[in-house]
């Protein structure tokens, strides 16, 4: 074996230990969760499961027990839904804006109020729990899938406003002193010239903005009621609730079910992402 073999070989050996190191909790979810309580008792974990049963799957997502209420994540995932998505892609939208004007329509102090939004990047997200408690109040939303929504979106505006701002730095001047010059405006500018070419940082953003959001625990437990507590909120319920007998199988399951929808992002467009990325999203 020569020497430009033998590190390609140490190169992949290592790939395929962190590849089996960050993947083996999956799979001992996924085969814990295809069990019932029988095979949990006599296997181990990282044995497959002899009778496959999705009797696990059904009950987390139905039946299972969250606190005082037995019906599973089922509710929860749908406030969820209900939830995430309006936020998603409204602070996506006005990230854009943000971005579009700090980028292409400067003013005097912008470069100033751009680094002050920087600020919400990196601000610790417990700092606002009781300003935003607060305001909530105000509004009439607190505990409220609407509120949460709210927060949600607040929260979004400093990353979204730095992922577009960045990439709409590379777009050449020319271009929108072009359709200045054959009498564009502000809006159809940005419809017409800039929105078309942004599809490589809204994918970005928006799967950003939707694993964010869609795995967020403090905003959910701080900010929910009882009624619109969204799914990682449930599933830490679920998790925690009391009972004579662990039901491993069943808590996996639901972990399962309250990561799907990002997996499936993740599977579907992480090719965009990575192409995104690339393509500005982080650049200066």
């Amino acid at each position: 074996m020569n020497r430009l073999n033998f590190h390609r070989f140490i190169l992949w050996s290592m790939l395929l230990l962190f590849a089996a190191w960050f993947l083996v909790p999956l799979y001992v979810m996924l085969t814990t969760s295809l069990k019932d309580a029988e095979q949990l008792r006599a296997g181990n974990l990282l044995s497959l499961p002899t009778a496959p049963t999705l009797d696990a799957w059904f009950k987390a997502w139905d039946t299972a027990c969250t606190g005082v209420q037995c019906e599973g994540l089922k509710p929860f995932f749908w406030n969820s839904v209900l939830m995430v998505v309006p936020a998603v892609l409204l602070s996506t939208l006005i990230g854009s804006l943000n971005g579009y004007v700090l980028s292409k329509w400067k003013f005097r102090g912008s470069e100033t109020l751009f680094a002050f939004m920087l600020f919400g990047v990196f601000m610790p997200m417990q700092v606002v729990l009781l300003p935003m408690s607060q305001v909530l109040g105000w509004l009439g939303v607190a505990s409220s899938i609407w509120g949460l929504m709210l927060v949600h979106i607040v929260a979004g505006i400093p990353s979204t406003t730095l992922f577009f701002r960045n990439y709409y730095i590379g777009l050449p001047d020319e271009l929108i002193k072009a359709a200045q010059l054959d009498g564009a405006g502000f809006w159809m500018i940005f419809r017409r010239i800039v929105l078309p070419l942004s599809l490589p940082i809204l994918v970005v953003t928006l799967i950003w903005q939707f694993t964010n959001i869609w795995n967020d625990f403090l905003y959910g437990v701080v900010f929910s009621g009882a009624d619109s507590k969204p799914i990682t909120v449930g599933l830490n319920n679920l998790a925690n609730t009391s009972s004579a007998v662990k039901e491993y199988n069943v808590d996996m399951a639901a972990a399962l079910i309250a990561a799907l929808p990002t997996l499936f992002v993740y599977v579907v467009a992480g090719k965009y992402f990575v192409r995104g990325l690339t393509a500005g999203a982080v650049k200066g």
